[in-house]
């Protein structure tokens, strides 16, 4: 467990490491907004800490608001791995039968950003890397589920084995030969996933229309998306519904192309709603890079704790698994040979494989393998994980970065502000309450996390499922070499460093074209002006 009062130490230790010259003044606008942009969570969500353990603290509000025990027991829920033992035996027993990671700081090293793999293994710590595995339509498997899981408890057997799966980072040169107009270089690199077919133990199906038909081999694509940064999520989810639909509104009237599939005409096109456990009230997208999820209760992390380890709890009785994994393992002798044997008290009718097939798709008869009180814990932990503080802001040659990130219209999708509101949240899946006072809440805080909350496009050399990318949030990620032990960027970890980052967006077709073209043409000083406001925000 981590020390969890050193944030209160370095309070005031760290804070005058980031006034560099110590000259902010009242009677200067842009000094008084840097003051303001050093609390990059607000001051209700900010440490001003650098150090390893940046991404790992509770937000003043979880010390003010007597959540500190429970932000500790939910911190242990995240790092401590989950096993296979029954919930009875083991506070954190249950795993299986299927599971992507036996613990979430598997994907989130340091509670940062995962790192980039040149071999699939998940049982390396860092490796956050997701699976997606489509038809030539980007179109998901639905034999495997929406995170394909490659491990397995006995005696069942992994969907993908994972053994199998190969990663090759190949080189790529650009339109402009990889080099600056002055000269300087740089390297890019991005990966290509092959997994054989004998490495599928269900058959590869997709489902259109209610309508199920096989994949042919030649037509799987798989493509990595990795985790993120999970600091700083609970300041997201309390961006008010409207401020995200203006946003929108605002970025459609400017011409910017939006994804229809969300937003249209000035309105709302499809929102997130959950209807199997919820009343399907609808909310923006606004987490993960694919806008998957709507708010932070219902979101990537309440998900994640269920789903990445099949641990079931009160309002999710059920295994994260399709019926095409039960099928075929209700049929397979092996496991048949076992079940019994190893699940003996889910001899329920005598049919061995009914009995697998139901233990694997139906309601669970058994108690909860996580308690309501631990599920409390862990989202007291998820909403309460406090963001950065920004860092020598007034120095030179990042406050040169920061207007000239503006200029070359950087800011439109890495939107700098936002302010929260009331901060009532919602839960789609209706476990919390509307502003459930067992978690902590930001109200009418300015927080400065550099996103846009909208999709955009870059056009990469094989790109994100899609095409479309949530504009991930820069806030913090300067720290990230620090308190993970890598630097990687974007989606797949393609980008060693904020330079080829930054180089990744000039693709002809990208949205960000532009911006990349004016960085370009920008001096060497000037280019790494913006590379050190990056690292400083």
């Amino acid at each position: 467990m981590k020390k969890i009062f050193y944030s209160i130490i370095c309070l005031t230790v760290s804070f005058s490491s980031c006034q560099k010259n110590d000259d902010l003044s009242e009677d200067d606008p842009e000094k008084n907004e840097l003051a303001e942009e050093y609390y990059a969570g607000g001051k209700a969500g900010t440490v001003f800490n650098e150090t390893s353990s940046a991404y790992e603290l509770p937000t003043p509000a979880v010390e003010q608001g007597g959540y500190l025990a429970a932000f500790k027991r939910g911190e242990r829920l995240f790092e401590d791995p989950f096993v296979t033992t029954s919930a009875d035996e083991s506070p954190q027993g249950g795993l299986g039968p299927l599971y992507l990671r036996t613990s979430c700081i598997h994907c989130h090293p340091g509670y940062g950003h995962g790192k980039r793999q040149t071999s699939y293994n998940s049982t390396t710590i860092g490796n956050g890397y997701l699976l997606v595995v489509t038809d030539e339509t980007d179109t998901y498997l639905s034999s495997l589920t929406g995170m394909p899981q490659t491990r397995a408890v006995e005696p069942f057997k992994a969907p993908v084995d994972e053994t199998k799966i190969k990663i090759d980072w190949l080189p790529y040169v650009d339109e402009w030969g990889n080099a600056f107009p002055d000269g300087e270089t740089y390297a890019l690199i991005y990966p290509e996933v092959t997994i054989p077919e004998g490495a599928y133990y269900v058959p590869l199906e997709v489902t259109k229309n209610g309508e199920t038909t096989v994949v042919p081999y030649r037509n799987v694509r798989v493509r990595l998306e990795s985790t993120i940064g999970i600091y700083g999520t609970g300041l997201l989810d309390a961006i008010p519904d409207d401020s995200i639909k203006a946003e929108y509104a605002k970025q459609e009237r400017l011409g910017v192309s939006l994804n229809s599939a969300f937003f249209a005409n000035g309105e709302w096109v499809r929102q997130y709603s959950n209807t199997l456990q919820g009343n399907g009230e609808q909310h923006p997208f606004r987490y993960t890079y694919a806008l998957s999820r709507g708010p932070l209760q219902d979101a990537a992390g309440a998900n994640a704790i269920w789903n990445i380890t099949n641990v079931t709890r009160s309002d999710r009785h059920y295994h994260y698994m399709t019926k095409a994994y039960a099928e075929v393992a209700s049929q397979d002798p092996d496991v048949r040979a076992r079940f019994y044997e190893l699940f003996p008290k889910h001899n329920l009718t005598g049919n061995v494989g009914t009995d697998i097939y139901n233990y694997l798709i139906a309601p669970s008869a058994d108690a909860p393998e996580m308690t309501d009180e631990q599920y409390v814990d862990f989202m007291v932990w998820h909403r309460g994980l406090a963001v950065p503080a920004a860092r020598d802001l007034d120095d030179e040659e990042v406050r040169t970065g920061r207007k000239l990130f503006r200029e070359i219209g950087c800011a439109t999708c890495h939107r700098p502000s936002w302010t929260t509101g009331d901060d009532n949240f919602t839960d789609p899946a209706l476990f919390f309450r509307n502003g459930d006072i067992r978690l902590p809440q930001y109200p009418n805080q300015k927080i400065w996390p550099y996103t846009d909350m909208v999709q955009h496009r870059l056009s990469m050399k094989n790109d994100i499922r899609t095409g479309w990318c949530r504009t991930t949030p820069l806030w913090g990620r300067g720290l990230s070499m620090k308190c993970t032990g890598a630097a990687d960027r974007l989606h797949d970890c393609r980008a060693r460093t904020v330079i080829e980052s930054i180089m990744w967006h000039g693709d002809t077709n990208s949205d960000a074209r532009q911006s990349v073209e004016k960085f370009r043409n920008l001096s060497k000083a000037e280019r790494n002006a913006i590379v050190e406001f990056i690292e400083a925000i």
